[in-house]
């Protein structure tokens, strides 16, 4: 059995202890291992649901990071606080390109609040552009370079590049793929990559059908049209059948609705709290 803990979102379950914030982080269980998938922006609502969700992170095996986002490593400080000392850390070599977001005359950082040599200090760092095996049964996806369909992009985020500003490429952008018995499960931070191109590159990669999507998609930044497109062609890039969809942080309202009608009740929120389980 499979278990996987939503640990922040940016909502959290209702009538619970549970804080939200803008950020996202799972904890993945599997019959031997813990792996935690990025740790959300500020820290507090990561150590605050962790501790009321009796999550201990001196039980964790191993993190991966889905990209350098600061609502998906903002947290990371309090984690290694709290976990055991230099534990493998899995993310892409580009994770420690600085990274903005710029309104009109506002510039701010968005990146990572740590540098590669202190980060080196609490973890083994495990820099990969290519699919690796965190755990047994736990893969990152690895780059996801063929990104024919619409990315998960927003206008507003750069890099700095030759002397000036480019938009931000998301190369360092991946999702886990956990091996369930019937087929994969596909776990997303912002899937800035594409949610299209990313379930595309799985199947290339790992030769079996996805069966359920959780996490961040990044279709709150697609417009009517786009959306329509991923809902119509979805199953063709999961082998002709619909996956069980878990939606959440940078997905959006309407996307999620839209989904919902379309897919019924395939289509389930996943805020802080929400536990899932595979075979």
């Amino acid at each position: 059995m499979i278990s996987i803990h939503c640990l922040v979102d940016n909502t959290a379950l209702r009538g619970s202890t549970l804080w939200g914030e803008h950020g996202v982080s799972f904890l993945i269980e599997t019959p031997a291992s813990r792996v935690l998938f990025d740790v959300g922006q500020s820290g507090d609502v990561l150590t605050h649901n962790a501790r009321h969700m009796n999550i201990e992170f001196k039980s964790v095996d191993a993190i991966a990071l889905s990209h350098a986002h600061n609502d998906h490593t903002g947290g990371l400080g309090r984690f290694f606080a709290l976990a055991r000392f230099m534990l493998p850390l899995y993310a892409n070599p580009d994770l420690f390109r600085e990274r903005y977001s710029i309104k009109e005359d506002y510039r701010r950082t968005i990146g990572l609040t740590i540098s590669k040599d202190q980060l080196a200090k609490h973890a083994a760092l495990k820099l990969n552009p290519e699919p690796v095996q965190v755990v047994a049964g736990v893969w990152t996806t690895g780059e996801i370079r063929d990104r024919t369909e619409f990315q998960g992009s927003s206008p507003n985020l750069y890099i700095r590049e030759d002397g000036g500003w480019s938009p931000d490429p998301y190369q360092d952008d991946l999702s886990l793929v956990i091996e369930g018995s019937t087929g994969l499960v596909l776990v997303c931070g912002c899937c800035h990559a594409g949610l299209l191109n990313t379930l595309a590159h799985v199947r290339r990669v790992f030769s079996r059908n996805v069966l359920a999507v959780v996490g961040g998609t990044h279709l709150v930044s697609a417009n009517d049209e786009t959306l329509a497109h991923a809902i119509q062609v979805l199953a063709e890039f999961c082998g002709g059948e619909t996956p069980l969809l878990y939606p959440n942080h940078c997905t959006g309202e309407h996307a999620f609705f839209s989904l919902q009608q379309a897919y019924g009740n395939k289509v389930q929120p996943c805020p802080a709290g929400t536990v899932l389980s595979f075979d």
